[in-house]
């Protein structure tokens, strides 16, 4: 296994190697993470609405896992299936205005396990450039052809749907919210595409759940596309601040799922106390409109002050805010500066992103005030001169 260390030191030369390091929660500093116990103002969570440690959550799974015990025990097939996920599947179909909702161990899992059910040999997949890369490895798995159309391009996709029109089986996925890049998809009009081709139509909300839409449903609801959309996917581990993922859609999608998604078939179930716990999040995110304002805000403020001072930073409005570095030494280099001065903000490096354009990927929460983030752009902005990535 020599071979593993000569890869490892290509990897390290490159400033591509990666390493596990150790964060807790201070339950008394909300936005914040601990690491060696000094408190970093946390800039790298998903924890957009600040649920991550909301008391009701806690108390909520408390009372589950007295009550339910600490574990399912079993595939939901088997003996797994507790009564808690039928309260919180009927709730998120309600919340999406969908026949039906089925609750997956995680947005991986979800990605992987819908697309293999829906596609296989023969059928093909058009799937954004930029999509996350539980989507990718989803249709590697399937077997199906994999087309990729180039970033938010109605008129390539269009091209290459055109050119694969007579296959078996088409279907369109995107990420709602690009996870790297803090951009929207062209959800209208990938729509009326899904509609002209017969195609079916994906989309992964996952970081546009609990933050886009009247209640926040995400980015479908919030542009009037959700009834044109086939497959509504999101998590339950950033907005909601839990763990988690469902599916929702028609009665006969989610039946085919029970009975055809082998990660959902071949898993061990959520606890129940973990699926209370979302069910409580999902009353939240439902009731508390001031928490999506308050988020809204904060990356008003925090994305004006950095294009303010010069960086290039990607476009929208999302609580994903990706500071454009390049070189990949470079941008570990600045996230360490930032962890020094008291900022946890992770350097994002090839292959999460493509070749040059490394970067330092904030992520904002409502639990962030203006004062944290006015501050930290300043921060921000002097270690920027430093690095020499402001000139």
């Amino acid at each position: 296994m020599k071979w593993m260390e000569q890869e490892l030191k290509l990897l390290s030369e490159a400033s591509l190697e990666r390493f596990l390091q150790v964060s807790s929660i201070n339950l008394e500093l909300p936005g914040y993470t601990m690491r060696n116990e000094r408190a970093l103002l946390n800039l790298s969570s998903n924890n957009y609405l600040g649920l991550a440690d909301h008391p009701a959550v806690i108390e909520a799974m408390r009372e589950a896992l007295l009550s339910e015990g600490v574990g399912s025990g079993a595939s939901r097939l088997v003996t797994g299936n507790r009564a808690p996920y039928g309260w919180l599947e009927q709730a998120l179909a309600e919340w999406q205005n969908c026949e039906s909702g089925l609750v997956m161990a995680n947005g991986y899992m979800a990605n992987i396990g819908v697309i293999g059910a829906l596609v296989g040999r023969g059928d093909v997949v058009f799937s954004d450039r930029l999509n996350h890369a539980s989507i990718v490895d989803g249709i590697v798995l399937s077997r199906a052809e994999h087309v990729r159309y180039r970033h938010n391009d109605m008129e390539h996709l269009r091209t290459l749907l055109s050119k694969y029109r007579d296959r078996r089986r088409k279907l369109i996925v995107t990420d709602a919210v690009f996870s790297m890049d803090g951009d929207k998809a062209c959800l209208s009009e990938l729509a009326l595409l899904k509609q002209e081709f017969g195609a079916m139509l994906m989309v992964d909300e996952a970081h546009s759940g609990g933050i886009y839409g009247m209640q926040g449903e995400g980015l479908c609801h919030d542009l009037g596309v959700q009834d044109q959309v086939d497959i509504h996917m999101g998590t339950f581990s950033k907005s909601f601040g839990v763990y988690g993922a469902y599916i929702c859609g028609s009665r006969r999608l989610i039946q085919w799922l029970v009975n055809q998604a082998r990660p959902l078939i071949y898993s061990t179930a959520l606890p129940p106390s973990l699926v209370s716990g979302i069910s409580k999040a999902l009353e939240l995110v439902i009731s508390d409109h001031w928490r999506r304002k308050r988020l809204f805000e904060a990356t008003r403020i925090f994305r004006s002050s950095l294009r303010h001072s010069g960086f290039i930073i990607g476009d929208g409005d999302s609580p994903i805010v990706p500071l454009i570095v390049g070189n990949n030494e470079v941008a570990l280099r600045f996230s360490r500066e930032l962890e020094t001065q008291g900022i946890a903000a992770v350097a994002i490096r090839p292959p999460t992103v493509p070749d040059g354009t490394a970067r330092i990927r904030f992520s904002l929460s409502a639990a962030h005030s203006d004062k944290e983030l006015m501050d930290a752009a300043d921060c921000i902005r002097t270690i920027g001169h430093q690095m020499g990535v402001l000139r």
